[in-house]
């Protein structure tokens, strides 16, 4: 079936594209949720004279998710959940329950704008997409933990690990000075 997109859409085209998709597709997803017309000479007719009113109102919403964008960029929250020894959750983290957080911070989300694949199983931090308008997208960090003090411990662990890499760097660059100049004393005595 062709259809005439009203919106960008991933992986699929542009406003105003005429793609060929699946009937049940167009069917169940893109003419319901408004994305999209029947490719037909009244809707082309149609969708060209109202053209400059639905990139104009496109615009605007795109706009409006880079101002939330700015806010919400690089965001990290913390999802407490029960776990096994070895790191295991009782249950999972859902699209769902990360979409509940990151409203209890204070941002309007729906749950389909988070972008998860596949539910969180075990404890740790995630990059997480949420994408706030077909253009805009942004990384949400999910730390999962046992309790509030895991996670700080974990912070603090993930914070000390970049400055002992540091370290062991310049450790590294001072044993290899070592070694250079004990090799020149050996070249200079041959």
């Amino acid at each position: 079936m062709e259809v005439i997109l009203l919106e960008r859409i991933e992986k699929l085209g542009q406003m105003g594209d005429t793609v060929a998709v699946k009937t049940g597709f167009a069917r169940n997803y893109l003419l319901p949720q408004k994305k999209a017309l029947r490719a037909t000479k009244a809707n082309q007719e149609r969708f060209e004279s109202q053209r400059v009113q639905l990139e104009a109102a496109n615009l605007q919403r795109r706009d409006e998710a880079q101002a939330v964008a700015a806010k919400l960029d690089n965001l990290s929250i913390l999802v407490i959940r029960q776990a096994g020894e070895g790191g295991m959750l009782y249950g999972s983290v859902s699209g769902r329950d990360v979409a509940d957080t990151i409203k209890e911070a204070g941002f309007s989300i729906e749950r389909r704008q988070v972008n998860l694949d596949n539910p969180i199983k075990s404890l740790g931090s995630y990059p997480v997409r949420v994408s706030l308008h077909p253009e805009v997208a942004v990384t949400v960090i999910v730390t999962v933990a046992r309790s509030q003090e895991e996670a700080d411990r974990a912070a603090k662990a993930a914070q000390a690990a970049p400055v002992a890499e540091e370290e062991e760097l310049v450790e590294g660059e001072d044993q290899a000075d070592v070694v250079e100049a004990e090799q020149a004393e050996d070249d200079s005595e041959v």
